[in-house]
């Protein structure tokens, strides 16, 4: 499992997308992948007016990645110390099994390079005690980037979160 933890607040979410610009922008992604996304869930009616939910969808970096294991090359790594899931993209070889394989949509095509990318935490970043760009520049403050120690609740309460968000909104 990951030592760090990426959760959101859709309460304070505004769905303004900065979160995925500055990520596309930090990491010279093209129009295409995205290593992060919102998204909207709904409208639904309640209590007679309209109601939207946003969800935030990054890279979970799996106690046991299943990009990790279908990736024949090895450039899918899961770092030791961290837990921190990234593509080594001298290794990768563009066959997709990664984007496959992963069951949230993490690892992205990248038309430019013919190679998967996915969300790292913004290693550099983190690597020199920075927190990832969609953190940084996340103009409500709804996403929030912290080490997991012990205390699980804070995964349960966000894990909550999404699963409300996919659900009808009273």
């Amino acid at each position: 499992m990951s030592q760090y933890y990426l959760s959101h607040d859709p309460k304070k979410c505004i769905a303004c997308y900065s979160c995925e610009v500055h990520c596309k922008t930090k990491n010279n992604l093209p129009v295409g992948p995205r290593y992060c996304q919102i998204m909207a869930v709904g409208p639904k009616m309640a209590g007679g007016l309209p109601r939207l939910g946003l969800v935030f969808m990054p890279c979970f970096h799996c106690e046991k990645p299943w990009c990790v294991a279908a990736c024949p090359t090895g450039a899918m790594q899961k770092r030791a110390n961290d837990g921190i899931v990234f593509v080594d993209s001298t290794l990768c070889v563009g066959c997709k099994c990664c984007i496959t394989a992963c069951p949230w949509g993490a690892p992205q095509w990248n038309p430019e390079t013919g190679k998967a990318v996915k969300c790292d935490y913004c290693m550099d970043r983190v690597d020199a005690g920075l927190k990832p760009a969609c953190v940084t520049k996340c103009v409500t403050h709804c996403l929030d980037f912290r080490t997991v120690t012990d205390d699980t609740s804070l995964k349960k309460r966000d894990f909550f979160a999404r699963a409300v968000a996919f659900q009808a909104i009273d």
